[in-house]
């Protein structure tokens, strides 16, 4: 396994693992509930984090030539 793909499994723990913590929270942000900006907050690291994945892979770059 390469190190870049170890990178997809950043937004999988921290929305499993920070659930448990986000969910004793009682606090608004944005307007949300806690638990809810912490999973839409990731979603949106995590598109960042596949992008970078992508730019990353060796494999994307020899397609492209």
């Amino acid at each position: 396994m390469k190190p870049v793909y170890l990178l997809g499994c950043i937004p999988f723990i921290a929305i499993l693992v920070g659930s448990v913590f986000a969910s004793k929270v009682n606090v608004i942000v944005l307007g949300m509930p806690f638990l809810l900006f912490w999973h839409t907050l990731w979603l949106v690291i995590s598109s960042g984090i596949m992008l970078i994945i992508y730019k990353l892979d060796p494999i994307n770059k020899e397609e492209n030539e």
